[in-house]
């Protein structure tokens, strides 16, 4: 694992609190930028700004954190954030065992680390101990997120042609959506799984 510097840093996944968050907004803000600015469809276009992504933080992810809704883990790498992942697990009554992939971000900096791997490895170990045996995720057609998804057992279940605007165009991006049943003896029904 290289820090930016080109150094040995060593990996630590670590759960944020809401207090975390906000101890922490600068950094999220400026891995957020870098992530958007630097290509990732992952909602938001550039020119995205600290600022853009302080928002995002404060208004999107730190409530849900607060609230218990959802898990954010950090990938640190030294002194600094080199990833994240959210698990969103504020489902309906009627899907108690489900939970939904979101915003799987690595600094470009750390990218080609494996970063990724291990914050997807660890989420879904959570998931397992909230008693989680369905993850599903979407992700821009074609991006480089999708065969890692598919490499770590994610299955696709359909394309949506026109889903999102490309990042540096006005051109819209087709969105995969994918799933994978975890371990948990529960059978899917419907003989998808």
């Amino acid at each position: 694992m290289l820090s930016p510097d080109g150094k040995a840093a060593a990996l630590q996944i670590r759960t944020f609190q809401a207090d975390d968050i906000e101890a922490n907004i600068d950094a999220l803000a400026g891995i957020m930028q870098a992530c958007v600015n630097g290509g990732a469809s992952i909602g938001y276009v550039p020119p995205f700004d600290r600022q853009d992504g302080e928002t995002f933080w404060r208004q999107k992810v730190l409530p849900a954190v607060a609230d218990g809704g959802r898990l954010l883990l950090v990938a640190l790498a030294g002194d600094g954030i080199a990833g994240t992942v959210q698990l969103d697990h504020d489902t309906p009554p009627n899907q108690p065992h489900r939970a939904e992939v979101r915003k799987l971000l690595v600094h470009p900096a750390f990218r080609r680390q494996g970063i990724a791997r291990a914050l997807m490895a660890a989420l879904e170990s959570h998931a397992r101990r909230l008693g989680r045996s369905l993850l599903t995720l979407d992700t821009r057609t074609g991006d480089s997120a999708e065969p890692l998804y598919a490499s770590l057992g994610y299955r696709t279940t359909g394309v949506i042609p026109g889903y999102c605007r490309d990042t540096a165009t006005a051109r819209l991006d087709s969105t995969t959506i994918m799933y994978k049943h975890l371990d948990s003896g529960i059978p899917p029904a419907g003989g998808l799984g």
